[in-house]
């Protein structure tokens, strides 16, 4: 291993498929295993405690840019330089973990994204999820110039400089997506995308379901880039 790895796996109420996601992760990973339990009431904490990882456990669910962010201080108290993150739903193919590795760990990026839409088969989504992704895409390239497939995606590997950066009290505590990857170009780093392949939620779960979910992340969501916008633009 040429470089000091972890993976983080953010997990709420994840009991039927957080022993699978970290068999994957460590089959694949050669890295050590965290997962940010958060605030579970499914039996995910015992599960993840038995597979034999390191588990954080959050008291009560607080929300993904909380459970990843404390993924990331965990990483840079134990000085890991490499950082793979991955769901605990099971949506994201661990045989992909090498290969997002390596691109960072060779230079080629600062953040690599596991992109559902760029395998030649494609992806499909719901309306909404569809047309929020797309309207993200147009919005990083209006502001940033790179063209971005899948800001939504959770499957990211990155390098200490940007897991140092987003233990910054500005991560956003909620939705940490197109946001973030606005903040991230204007800031001067590099992000790449690699094509994986991902299935859909096994439980047929979403945190994008219903009218007021919806609404209530658009609104965080242009708020935030609202607010990136607005900093000074360095790099």
């Amino acid at each position: 291993m040429s470089a000091k790895r972890c993976i983080v796996i953010p997990a709420y109420n994840e009991a039927g498929q957080i022993a699978s996601v970290i068999e994957g992760a460590r089959k694949f990973g050669q890295a050590d295993i965290v997962v940010i339990d958060d605030g579970s009431v499914d039996g995910t904490l015992d599960l993840a405690r038995a597979a034999g990882v390191f588990v954080i456990r959050h008291p009560f669910n607080m929300g993904a840019g909380v459970a990843t962010q404390t993924g990331y201080k965990f990483a840079c108290k134990k000085g890991f330089e490499t950082l793979l993150q991955l769901d605990g739903d099971g949506q994201h193919h661990p045989g992909h973990i090498p290969e997002l590795f390596a691109m960072v760990e060779e230079g080629v990026c600062d953040l690599a994204i596991g992109s559902r839409f760029l395998q030649k088969c494609g992806h499909r989504t719901g309306f909404w999820k569809q047309a929020g992704i797309q309207l993200f895409r147009a919005l990083i390239r209006m502001t940033t110039g790179k063209f971005i497939t899948d800001p939504t995606s959770g499957y990211r590997c990155m390098n200490r400089r940007v897991f140092e950066y987003f233990t910054a009290d500005s991560y956003p505590w909620d939705y940490p997506d197109a946001n973030v990857l606005i903040d991230l170009l204007r800031r001067g780093f590099r992000i790449a995308e690699l094509p994986v392949a991902m299935a859909p939620n096994p439980e047929g779960r979403s945190m994008h379901r219903g009218i007021f979910r919806i609404s209530y992340y658009f609104f965080n969501m242009f708020f935030s880039i609202l607010v990136i916008l607005m900093r000074r633009k360095t790099g």
